[in-house]
């Protein structure tokens, strides 16, 4: 049941972020329920597959682990020193400067190299079910915006250094809550240590 739920969630998870891609089907939802009605749909669906993949990891790893490959004990490092600069791109698509001047699209270069991070580390059929489709399809979306005639959101006036140093300034300890707090708490698995 667990694995079950947990594809369920990260279906709507990714499917929600795959309209947002689709520019013609989200302009046509953005029509029929307005901007404000698409983004609280928007929302709350993606925070009900957050919901559903929480859930459903919990119970897949309680129940009925289903492991495929055994990664070296050397990913979960590597995974560990991949997450910083990941956490690092997503806080600065949030600070433009230089990082986000360079990659573009900090976001989505963050989520993807969590994922990856994720991946190399998990051998186990729900781990490669989750970190594979968010991997897919933060790769599909970035392709996607090379193609996309919309600005795509508000253009932030790029700050410089100032501006990658308050992502890495901010991204530190978010990094330490989520790595050593949130990890082996809610998780499950250590990150120090493992």
């Amino acid at each position: 049941m667990g694995l079950s739920v947990l594809v369920i969630g990260t279906a709507l998870f990714v499917g929600s972020h795959l309209v947002a891609t689709a520019r013609g089907l989200r302009a046509r939802l953005i029509a029929q329920s307005g901007e404000a009605g698409y983004k609280i749909a928007f929302s709350l669906l993606s925070a009900a597959g957050i919901a559903l993949i929480a859930y459903g990891f919990a119970r897949y790893r309680a129940e009925a682990w289903i492991e495929l490959w055994s990664p070296p004990s050397w990913t979960r490092h590597l995974a560990a020193l991949l997450v910083y600069p990941a956490v690092i791109c997503i806080v600065a698509a949030y600070s433009p400067g230089h990082i986000k001047r360079v990659l573009k699209h900090p976001m989505l270069a963050g989520v993807k190299l969590w994922a990856f991070a994720h991946l190399i580390s998990n051998g186990d059929l729900g781990s490669i079910i989750l970190f594979g489709s968010i991997l897919g399809w933060a790769v599909f979306d970035r392709i996607s915006l090379k193609h996309r005639t919309d600005a795509g959101g508000p253009v932030l006036a790029d700050r410089g250094w100032r501006a990658d140093a308050a992502a890495v300034a901010i991204a530190t300890p978010v990094y330490a809550a989520f790595a050593f707090l949130f990890h082996p708490i809610v998780i499950g698995v250590p990150v120090a240590g493992s």
